[in-house]
């Protein structure tokens, strides 16, 4: 029963990424974030949705000084693959116009949503433009990206746990974890 606790998804493999580990490097990229942008006058932290929603909230948490956030919607995966294309399903709301902006995603994969989106944002003529991202995995790359805020380097696993899920489901855990596929598959998934 405690290993149900600890893992409530069957399809769990491993905690690669301990809940404490993760906070503090949060913690620290945070405090990075802050100094950086210290004589910043208007700073935007931008999530995309949903998988850096819990990292954002944790992040800005670190950040001490005044910022605000906004986010935006976008799609490139089916289950566990990534399909290359990228659609922007919600757009943000602030005008970035002359904003120090930092795109908040929560894992790099291919690297083609956060050039999409760069590009895009880059259009709009923020000031500044800055990504920042929990994971990277950089084995998996199939475009140039460079990452300026990056939690966690991590071999090329698929991950659910602090926001990032499969097909909805691992959202929920406080861990990175890595997901055994052949028994999510077995499991219906």
């Amino acid at each position: 029963m405690e290993g149900d606790m600890e893992h409530p998804y069957q399809f769990i493999d491993r905690v690669i990424i301990p809940h404490d580990e993760i906070q503090q490097r949060v913690r620290t990229l945070g405090r990075q974030i802050a100094d950086d942008y210290r004589d910043s006058e208007r700073l935007l932290l931008l999530g995309l949705l949903r998988g850096a929603v819990v990292f954002i909230t944790d992040l800005m948490m670190h950040v001490n000084r005044p910022m605000t956030m906004d986010f935006m919607s976008v799609s490139s995966y089916s289950g566990s693959e990534t399909s290359g294309f990228v659609r922007i399903d919600s757009d943000h709301k602030t005008n970035i116009r002359g904003w120090d902006v930092i795109l908040i995603d929560d894992i790099v994969d291919s690297g083609y949503t956060l050039k999409t989106v760069s590009k895009l944002l880059l259009d709009r003529q923020p000031r500044s433009l800055k990504l920042c991202a929990l994971l990277d995995k950089p084995d998996r790359h199939q475009v140039d990206v460079k990452i300026d805020y990056l939690g966690f380097s991590i071999p090329d696993y698929f991950v659910v746990g602090y926001g990032l899920d499969i097909d909805e489901k691992g959202r929920n855990l406080p861990y990175i974890a890595s997901v055994d596929l052949d028994k999510y598959r077995k499991l219906g998934g």
